[in-house]
């Protein structure tokens, strides 16, 4: 079996992929994510996901490289990291009451044969309406300025939404695995082996 590297530096990537138990490494994508500008927010996606994987092709000649991202929109606007407090409670403000897409991608490459796999999931998020106190009381007890959107589900922001539609939950933290454990069952990994 192909040893397998998670390409991302995400601790909630790392965590969603350990629930498999599956051994892994980490390591950082090389990739500038500015210069990929697709014209869709699932082509972007599915772009960005596949270029990480590809990043580390070189270093790791014989193993099952993984990569994923998420694009999120509200209407027409891309969603971002906040990258501050700031940021996070005025993103939060555009998303109450709104319905918010998440695209998200896992892509992973046998760099043995060269041969790569790519899935796309669709998680639409109904926010509810949510007063500037929430948000601000949110914010302060779990400040979420390095992820898409500005709050993480698998935590207190699950508070923020009315509703989830979605494939794969594990989606919206940022790695579908139902969609990643059916690639990797076609690179011939079974999770359930002892």
């Amino acid at each position: 079996m192909h040893e397998i590297i998670l390409a991302s530096t995400s601790n909630a990537r790392k965590t969603l992929l350990e629930t498999i138990k599956l051994p892994f490494s980490t390591a950082a994508p090389t990739i500038d994510e500015l210069h990929y500008r697709n014209k869709t927010p699932s082509g972007l996606a599915i772009e960005l996901a596949q270029a990480k994987a590809k990043s580390l092709s070189s270093h790791y000649p014989n193993h099952l490289i993984i990569g994923s991202d998420q694009v999120a929109m509200l209407n027409n606007q891309q969603l971002t990291k906040p990258g501050s407090i700031i940021n996070n409670i005025a993103q939060l403000k555009l998303c109450a009451n709104q319905e918010v897409k998440f695209y998200t991608s896992v892509s992973v490459l046998n760099t043995a044969s060269g041969k790569q796999r790519t899935e796309l999931d669709l998680t639409t998020v109904q926010f509810k309406a949510l007063t500037n106190k929430h948000i601000e009381q949110y914010v302060k007890v779990e400040p979420s300025i390095h992820c898409a959107g500005g709050f993480q589900m698998e935590k207190r922001g699950i508070g923020l939404f009315k509703r989830i539609e979605t494939e794969d939950p594990s989606a919206l933290i940022g790695l579908p695995l139902i969609k990643l454990i059916s690639i990797l069952e076609h690179f011939n990994v079974n999770i359930f082996s002892p």
